[in-house]
């Protein structure tokens, strides 16, 4: 993929070596371009005022200390402040937590992504660039905590939340927008137009009210739409 311009990233980690040695890696690609760092989240509101352009990405710890005031303000805390005062800004949960009420908790509080430390840093790499160029990174890991944090059981009948009512065409492009598919790997798959495709998602985003990829996830879940593993049905 080749991008307009570099991705500026930020990072908010209270462990030096451990945000120096993702520094290092994050720089070694060309296309990625580190433009803040700091140990905690409470002040990072204040730096990025002064930040002579914002970045587009944030990669920021789950656990984070507290203010002065011993008040928490760890990685949910720094999501709602980010969402508040900076909303362009991609959010991804580093954490070594990988726990289906963490993973599931942050993506539905408005974090674009959630991946453990113990990642791969090509997945890192993928990632940013996902959540930069398509809005959100939603890998099998957090379609199965989304699936478990989903109400209802498996055994209920597949149903559709009020007077909401998809066309099939709608439930392929949505079941492929799970598995993470860009717009034009979806044209390519069904064999359709890019512009076709973007009519499909606004009409999915309007009758379903969500606003992003990440909340097309949730309701494909909790709609039971998509399963992680599941094959979208192509014809």
């Amino acid at each position: 993929m080749t991008l307009p311009e570099k991705i500026s990233i930020g990072l908010i980690e209270d462990q030096f070596l451990f945000r120096k040695g993702m520094r290092a890696i994050l720089e070694s690609w060309p296309e990625f371009e580190v433009v803040l760092e700091a140990s905690e989240g409470y002040t990072v509101i204040e730096q990025l005022a002064n930040c002579a352009a914002l970045p587009h990405v944030l990669l920021v710890d789950l656990s984070l200390p507290a203010t002065k005031e011993g008040k928490s303000f760890g990685g949910l805390e720094v999501t709602n402040a980010i969402k508040a005062h900076y909303p362009s800004i991609k959010i991804i949960i580093l954490s070594v937590h990988d726990d289906d009420n963490f993973i599931a908790e942050l993506i539905l509080s408005g974090a674009h992504g959630y991946l453990v430390k113990n990642s791969d840093p090509q997945e890192v790499h993928d990632a940013i660039v996902a959540v930069h160029t398509q809005g959100s990174y939603i890998n099998k890991r957090s379609l199965t905590a989304l699936q478990k944090r989903a109400p209802g059981n498996k055994g209920d009948k597949e149903r559709l939340d009020g007077n909401i009512h998809l066309t099939k065409r709608e439930i392929e492009i949505l079941r492929l927008v799970c598995q993470e598919f860009t717009t034009e790997e979806i044209a390519k798959k069904l064999f359709i137009s890019v512009k076709t495709v973007n009519s499909h998602r606004n009409n999915l985003l309007q009758k379903t009210g969500c606003h992003n990829s990440v909340g097309l996830v949730n309701f494909a879940m909790k709609n039971k739409l998509f399963e992680p593993g599941q094959t979208p049905f192509i014809h």
